[in-house]
């Protein structure tokens, strides 16, 4: 009887899955961390270290480019829930999309053509497209492996787990890469072009085969029906966002909690070169710490969420992390607190919170799919993939576009050994106070979000007993 009554609940979209299973699908996010990381924490330092553009000039770059995707990212998820390719209607997109992304994410880092702006445009913005491509159809995956919140929650568990083996391979692995391909600079950043590229090949690559992989492991079982997946259409996107609330109250908090992690992200870099003098090396342990919380806070999601909620998560974690932030200030203005072992303590209190807030925003994608279907009876999985996908990235763009203007702001000097006063506060800014300010921005807006695990299940039992009618 009882696994008639398993099989039965499995019947209705609450479906289990395998450890196996959920590791195929956190190979897609750690793929993609290797690619995108890198462009988020490098690219910036890249073009103005060793591409010599100017930061306002890059910075105007990155907000063009998500102006872009503003218009790229709803034709993607469109497409995508319209279609059904033969190998599957999302995963399909992880190996035709994927090919192109790691290609544009090695020629991002060709110095062929110093200082072109035209080259650089066409080679960023041509990833951004591509990663669009494989993003959209990924997040929409999620959502089309089962309905079970526990289940979710698992799964996305996992996912930010290798998702943050991606992040630990990229801000402690790059530095040494880099010192690896380079034997003349062995205390900055500012190597030879040559190995940019080299490491960014390698990362490209083994990126791709975790796609590829991530394509062999996930079966789509909770999908929109063909029939009602030819009435997609892209003005489908708007009609999502105006009536379905979760969604905007997701989409604002997608922007300033990854608006600043990408801030603080891309001022690391900037932050150990010049405020705390430091090498390669220190470079990369404090980069790695941004992702080594993860491997002990990731696996216990679920338990802590189940003794505080999921507001109250939210909570002690962007807590936790403005502490940490709070922290590395007061490490660089006070002369007798300024030790690396400071700061390390300061980066990891800092990620703790961060990793946990960000990761597990994730799970709540599935939640806002199903309050959609719930409310107006089509799964348009992909759609709100490319809504939440657009605010995921302006916020991502947010890391470009205000550390550039920041750094043209307080003078900031290409390529120089050591930097002005005013540069220094201004790097200061991007790696604690703005992205602080950003966290209690989002803990106001998270506290407006009310779908509770009660009711997303309550939500997914009567869309199955809708279907069941039919």
């Amino acid at each position: 009887m009882e696994s008639t009554n398993s099989a039965a609940k499995e019947s209705k979209g609450f479906y289990k899955l395998s450890m196996l299973q959920c590791i195929g699908y956190g190979s897609g996010d750690l793929a993609q961390n290797l690619i995108y990381q890198t462009i988020s924490m490098y690219l910036l330092f890249f073009y103005t270290n060793v591409y010599q553009l100017p930061p306002a000039a890059a910075a105007i770059m990155f907000l063009i480019v998500r102006i872009i995707d503003v218009i790229w990212d709803p034709i993607v998820g469109t497409f995508v829930d319209k279609h059904n390719p033969k190998y599957g209607k999302y995963r399909t997109y992880l190996i035709f999309g994927g090919i192109p992304l790691t290609g544009f994410a090695i020629l991002c880092f060709l110095n062929e053509f110093t200082g072109s702006l035209l080259y650089a445009y066409v080679t960023y913005v041509g990833l951004s497209m591509c990663y669009t491509l494989v993003n959209v159809p990924y997040g929409a995956l999620n959502a089309s492996l089962t309905r079970d919140t526990a289940q979710i929650t698992k799964l996305t568990s996992v996912r930010m787990f290798m998702a943050n083996v991606g992040g630990l391979a990229v801000g402690m692995g790059i530095p040494l890469m880099l010192r690896m391909f380079d034997h003349t600079e062995l205390e900055s950043l500012s190597v030879k072009d040559s190995a940019w590229l080299s490491t960014m090949t390698i990362y490209g690559l083994v990126g791709l085969v975790l796609l590829i992989f991530c394509f062999t492991q996930c079966r789509e079982r909770v999908v929109m029906k063909s029939s009602e997946a030819s009435n997609v259409k892209v003005s489908d996107l708007w009609m999502e966002f105006v009536h379905n609330r979760p969604l905007r109250i997701l989409a604002l908090f997608f922007i300033t909690a990854f608006g600043m992690m990408a801030i603080s992200n891309a001022a690391g870099a900037y932050y150990i070169n010049y405020n705390m003098e430091g090498t390669a090396e220190q470079l990369s342990v404090f980069m790695g710490l941004g992702s080594i919380p993860a491997f002990i806070f990731m696996p216990l999601i679920p338990a802590i969420k189940k003794m505080v909620g999921k507001k109250g998560m939210f909570y002690i974690f962007l807590v936790t992390a403005i502490i940490g932030m709070a922290m590395l200030y007061v490490v660089s203005v006070v002369p007798s607190l300024k030790q690396m072992w400071i700061v390390y303590i300061a980066q990891f209190i800092k990620s703790t919170g961060v990793i946990v807030a960000t990761g597990y925003m994730w799970a709540l994608v599935p939640e806002v799919i199903s309050f959609g279907e719930y409310t107006h009876g089509r799964r348009i999985s992909g759609i709100v993939n490319a809504l939440t996908g657009i605010f995921y990235k302006a916020g991502m763009a947010l890391g470009g576009v205000v550390p550039g203007l920041v750094l043209a702001f307080v003078g900031f000097q290409n390529g120089a050994a050591v930097q002005s006063a005013e540069a220094q506060q201004g790097i200061l800014w991007l790696v604690a106070v703005i992205p602080a300010v950003l966290l209690v921005v989002a803990m106001f807006i998270i506290s407006r979000y009310e779908l509770d695990d009660e009711r997303i299940d309550e939500i997914n039992r009567a869309i199955e007993a809708r279907h069941l009618e039919n």
